[in-house]
């Protein structure tokens, strides 16, 4: 197809008349293989992010976007599932989850991303880990799903690329938070992992990208009903994060929750508490549970009795790491230079903790990125967060600094002093971590 073609397109965009299937698909192929321009890109995202599409049209966008590239195909005697958050601090649950579900009797081929913003990634977690491999071909991957049951691995370029081209696009051109297109620019990669079935962890709250609950809900129906109408059962769970998930945040400090929870069968963390229910959601679906409270039960079993943390060592082991890593796990980890406690300079309740400002306080430390290029310290971060609802006495810590240097230690501690409110009276009500189930 040739230019005249994007223009014709863009002329239906903006004078408001639908874009049919098949225009869709011929958007996606010419975001791939180069056919329109970046302006051309540009036009079509301002497009669809001022015009909006239809529920059809988005399932339609999505499903093209998916098949501008590879999707996988799975001969596997199990369930093949995954999960997808939208993003928080302390969010370090897919480590969790991917190793339980596979204890469980599934298949968890998971293609997960990096941090930008105040957000973490988890292959940025994962890179903590001496070793570990997180690009890998297909042979490799499919490997290392056949060993341990999961993998946790980046994106190829072959994986809905069309999608790749249009963020580029979307992230120069003020058409980031275009419902349609974070619809089909999340479910378009997790559908090419040729999933049957797929849980969506929609974070509302301080440390979220949706602050409020009607923006997450909006999310949450969309990202649903646009992946059933594509042919992969999916539910989504709205969970708080009005204050990080875990308490520490940071990449080498996050793989240690992590393995506190793996190795030490923490059931009542917030962390365990939520990938139990996650995890319930997507046994229950694929068939592997009667209910997702059965399946809740066991994943939480799968926590408690070795075979999660099995798992995990299994992959970590595929993926180049240490073959011996649940077992030694503090051992392997990086430490930051300079570690210090930021004291409370008064006495009060937590009654607010703004989650976005302490996930900038690790990327200024350095366990963060500003922009793509920038290199990461696994090692430094924020520890031994308080949580919502303490008292605190003059004097006690609020959370504990991992620095490569004073000066950055020094920052971070006022920083983190300013991200927490303290109040004279106990917060009334403190949230549910589990605010609504979708679908």
């Amino acid at each position: 197809m040739s230019a005249p073609t994007a223009r014709k397109l863009l002329a239906q965009l903006r004078h408001g008349i639908p874009l049919e299937g098949s225009d869709l698909a011929w958007l996606a192929q010419a975001l791939s293989d180069g056919t329109i321009s970046d302006a051309q890109a540009g036009a079509f995202a301002m497009g669809i992010c001022v015009r909006g599409l239809s529920e059809e049209a988005r399932v339609a966008l999505t499903l093209a976007m998916r098949d501008s590239g590879r999707v996988l195909k799975w001969d596997v005697d199990g369930p093949v599932l995954d999960k997808h958050s939208t993003g928080g601090v302390g969010d370090c649950v897919s480590l969790i989850l991917a190793p339980a579900l596979a204890a469980c009797g599934a298949f968890v081929p998971m293609i997960s991303g990096r941090g930008l913003g105040h957000t973490g990634g988890t292959l940025d977690k994962l890179d903590a880990i001496p070793g570990v491999v997180t690009q890998m071909d297909e042979d490799r991957f499919r490997s290392v799903v056949a060993q341990a049951g999961c993998a946790i691995v980046g994106a190829s370029a072959d994986i809905a690329p069309a999608d790749k081209r249009l963020y580029a696009v979307r992230d120069v051109t003020s058409t980031v938070d275009s419902l349609d297109l974070i619809t089909a620019s999340i479910l378009s990669k997790k559908l090419a992992g040729g999933l049957e079935g797929l849980v969506l962890d929609v974070k509302v709250g301080s440390g979220a990208f949706m602050k409020d609950m009607e923006a997450a809900r909006d999310l949450a129906t969309a990202l649903v009903g646009t992946a059933n109408a594509a042919g992969c059962k999916t539910t989504a769970i709205i969970s708080d994060m009005s204050q990080p998930l875990a308490p520490s945040l940071g990449n080498a400090l996050e793989v240690a929750q992590v393995m506190q929870v793996l190795t030490g069968g923490d059931v009542q963390s917030p962390l365990a508490e939520i990938s139990a229910a996650l995890g319930g959601v997507l046994l229950a679906n694929a068939g592997l549970a009667k209910t997702p409270s059965k399946g809740a039960e066991a994943v939480t079993a799968s926590l408690q009795d070795g075979r999660a943390a099995e798992r995990f060592g299994t992959m970590i082991a595929a993926m180049g790491g240490p073959v011996h890593f649940v077992e030694n796990w503090a051992r392997f980890l990086p430490e930051a230079t300079v570690i210090r406690e930021v004291t409370a300079r008064a006495a009060g309740y937590i009654s607010a903790i703004d989650g976005e400002a302490l996930g900038m306080a690790v990327v200024n430390l350095g366990g963060g990125r500003a922009v793509e290029s920038d290199m990461i310290d696994p090692a430094v971060g924020i520890g031994q967060m308080v949580r919502l609802g303490e008292k605190i006495m003059r004097g006690q810590p609020l959370a504990v600094v991992h620095a490569a240097r004073p000066d950055a230690a020094d920052k971070a501690a006022a920083e983190v002093r300013a991200a927490i409110t303290l109040s004279d009276t106990p917060p009334k009500v403190l949230p549910d971590l589990i605010r609504e189930r979708v679908g």
